[in-house]
């Protein structure tokens, strides 16, 4: 299984480069200039809009480096009612598809969100900091591959078709470190504290696990006798299905992979 990418909005906004899967029936990648391959996406940041036109729902999802435009339309039922419930502005946690096409010989890209819920702050603060490290690494292979020191066959193909340059990476960089003023010290430490709080959830769901897997419920009461929140445990096991440690074989239910 694939991970959902982390990435900022001035990055994924100014897209123009989508590259087809492997079969007919896979969904394209949307290519980024950081360097990013993104068709499952984890985005976290503030809902500041939400408008209703025929059958379409548009949101807009803002991170300190912009914005992201969410499209969901009428056969996404739950996912609309659920959008329909929370208050605007909210902090929200979104996993969905990338989009890009062309329209009227502009690029437009979107994002076709699957699943949504409302967190606190803290987690969308911890994604700024996780995102902006991700961001980070990409650029590093991005600068190895302009350099000639590495011949990554994604980041040469990203160097192409933007026409990469040194000034380009450098204001990346700045946008990054922009995204990161305001974020409080602790921060660091708090990322520390969900990377135990991750461990110690896995732990669980393979402990627990049986044929079915091991039902949320269960994973968030183990969690709270161990000393955590229950938004901290559903964080965690949210991170843990992006980043394909677990999935869900039924609605209710993780299992390890």
């Amino acid at each position: 299984m694939e991970g959902a990418e982390r990435v900022f909005a001035g990055d994924f906004s100014g897209s123009t480069l989508a590259v087809p899967g492997k079969d007919s029936g896979s969904t394209a990648w949307v290519v980024t200039p950081g360097g990013a391959w993104c068709r499952s996406v984890y985005l976290c940041g503030a809902l500041t809009e939400v408008t209703e036109n025929a059958d379409v729902l548009h949101c807009r999802l803002a991170d300190p480096t912009g914005a992201f435009d969410l499209v969901t339309k009428v056969r996404q039922g739950v996912v609309r009612e659920q959008i329909r419930t929370i208050l605007v502005p909210s902090f929200v946690a979104v996993t969905g598809t990338a989009r890009l096409y062309r329209k009227n010989g502009i690029w437009e890209v979107s994002v076709k969100p699957e699943y949504i819920r409302e967190i606190n702050k803290s987690i969308r603060n911890r994604w700024i900091v996780a995102t902006a490290d991700m961001m980070l690494d990409r650029l590093e292979i991005l600068l190895a591959a302009l350099e000639g020191r590495s011949r990554d066959a994604k980041a040469e193909r990203v160097v192409r078709h933007y026409d990469t340059t040194k000034e380009q990476i450098s204001i990346m960089v700045t946008m990054i470190q922009s995204a990161l003023t305001g974020i409080p010290s602790t921060t660091g430490e708090l990322a520390v504290a969900e990377t135990d709080i991750s461990a110690r959830v896995m732990e669980i769901i393979c402990a627990k696990s049986g044929p079915r897997g091991v039902a949320v419920q269960d994973i968030i009461d183990e969690g709270i006798s161990l000393g955590c929140s229950q938004a901290a445990v559903l964080s965690a096991i949210e991170t843990l299905i992006t980043n394909d440690d677990c999935y869900q074989p039924q609605k209710g239910y993780v299992k390890p992979l």
